[in-house]
């Protein structure tokens, strides 16, 4: 049930002079045949930033900000950052991320979605990931990630659930697009239940977006939902003085990645209120020597 991976759609990328870590590449299809992981970025990881005023004062701005300082390949857009927005909003993210080589790849909910409990929600629910869906079409992303909101104890309510989620995938499908379903509520609050949804939906297009940080053990969770998975969010919380970070062991997250065999992209998702540029790069340095570590190391 493990979904295949799809390239992002999009422009050949180049590589600027700046960039140091890897060898330059034709297209960003290239890279990914030669990868193992590639970091990236989400938006809401600068929302401070566009809190304040200061550069980027436009989402716009994001993905040459991505690229080309914070080294950067790719952008998971968060969702609740395009509130009102355009389709000619939306064509214009897409035209700048393939500008600066740093491609849209995952539009990213963290609306509760209603599935099994009753008919409106689960249309309501159902009418938004097709919204979401065509908004990711448009910025060339090549899943959508959601949240889901499922009965963790009523076995009817789970089977509602499972087939309303079939009937999204329809709509999923005919874009190319992978769901990928995030921790929620109910059934999918832990990841055995997360992955149990995903087995019982089916199919090749559906996954899970884990976020190392969650959980109790944040190893044991990302070794348990990866396997799974056609994204990956690494939370950054911020570095104390001497560098620490504050939150989970990061390089540890990279070390259970590799034992697991995921090849896929790697999004720093940034949570911190300040010293934003900074911390992310320290973040993408450290991610990128146990990237670039050999096994054993």
């Amino acid at each position: 049930m493990q979904p295949g991976m799809v390239a992002p759609r999009g422009s050949p990328r180049r590589t600027p002079s700046a960039w140091i870590r890897y060898p330059p590449a034709a297209t960003f299809l290239d890279q990914i045949d030669r990868m193992t992981l590639l970091l990236t970025l989400t938006t809401g990881s600068v929302q401070p930033l566009l809190k304040k005023g200061s550069r980027p004062d436009d989402l716009h701005t994001v993905p040459a900000l991505a690229m080309d300082q914070l080294q950067l390949r790719g952008l998971n857009v968060d969702a609740d950052q395009l509130g009102g927005w355009s389709a000619r909003d939306l064509d214009k993210l897409r035209d700048q991320a393939d500008k600066a080589a740093c491609p849209c790849l995952v539009l990213v909910d963290r609306t509760s979605l209603r599935f099994g409990h009753d008919e409106a929600s689960s249309m309501a629910s159902s009418d938004r990931i097709k919204r979401l869906a065509a908004a990711a079409d448009r910025l060339g992303c090549n899943g959508v990630s959601v949240v889901t909101d499922v009965s963790a104890t009523d076995e009817s309510a789970q089977e509602r659930a499972v087939t309303e989620l079939r009937a999204v995938m329809n709509g999923i499908e005919s874009r190319e697009l992978n769901l990928l379903l995030a921790i929620g509520k109910g059934l999918s609050s832990k990841a055995d239940g997360l992955i149990d949804l995903v087995k019982r939906v089916g199919g090749f297009r559906i996954g899970v977006l884990p976020v190392y940080g969650d959980g109790d053990d944040p190893v044991e969770h990302l070794r348990r939902l990866a396997p799974y998975a056609g994204a990956v969010h690494i939370r950054v919380e911020g570095f104390s003085p001497n560098g620490g970070h504050k939150g989970a062991d990061l390089a540890a997250s990279i070390q259970t990645l590799k034992r697991v065999g995921y090849q896929n992209t790697v999004a720093i998702e940034f949570c911190g209120a300040s010293k934003v540029e900074s911390s992310i790069e320290t973040a993408r340095d450290i991610l990128q020597q146990a990237i670039d570590a050999e096994d054993g190391e």
